[in-house]
């Protein structure tokens, strides 16, 4: 993984662009929860009347975050849920399709855990990304944090680019966000906005 002197550039253009997409009492996904900074930015950006759900496979991740979200006042609006990121449709309502206007992916493992085995993997990563096109909205926004500081990532992150470079650009502008002359593996972002359905 990067140093944080790293991350903050990378998370935080990944931050910005989600809260200009977003809305108070808007429906809003994070697909791998990790520790809750990106559930709690979202929480934040969609306010009292918005929802957000969140996903993780580790029960260790859903505690962290739960906490975080407390402490900020904010744990009614994030339904937390023990699955993984593939699942998605399965978690939302018929009608939330094309009513999503956010989805945050930080790809890798959990940071701080004493397991770095679980990590996201291409072949979930690709369905969950494929259900986050399914139910986004016009000017909704999908921000994928690719780590390839560790076994698997770089394949991960090459299968999201390939996926993301087949989207129609009549109806998704793609951005590719990294550093081009830092040593090690700093994190690189894809941001996929929905122009039309």
């Amino acid at each position: 993984m990067a140093s944080a002197r790293h991350l903050a550039p990378v998370l935080g253009a990944a931050h910005d662009l989600v809260r200009d997409a977003l809305h108070p009492g808007a429906l809003a996904v994070d697909a791998t929860v990790g520790n809750g900074h990106d559930t709690l930015m979202l929480a934040d950006a969609v306010g009292p009347e918005g929802t957000v759900l969140g996903f993780d496979v580790q029960a260790e991740a859903l505690h962290a975050t739960r906490d975080r979200l407390r402490a900020a006042g904010v744990a009614d609006r994030v339904r937390l849920i023990q699955a993984g990121h593939e699942t998605l449709l399965d978690h939302l309502p018929d009608d939330a399709r094309g009513a999503v206007q956010a989805v945050t992916f930080n790809l890798g493992y959990l940071p701080g855990a004493a397991d770095k085995s679980v990590i996201t993997r291409p072949d979930t990563t690709l369905a969950a990304l494929e259900a986050a096109t399914e139910v986004l909205g016009p000017g909704g926004m999908i921000t994928i944090v690719l780590y390839t500081g560790h076994p698997g990532g770089p394949e991960e992150a090459d299968a999201v680019r390939a996926r993301a470079q087949t989207l129609d650009q009549s109806h998704w502008a793609v951005l590719s966000y990294q550093f081009v002359n830092q040593r090690g593996a700093p994190p690189a972002l894809l941001a996929i906005e929905r122009l039309s359905m």
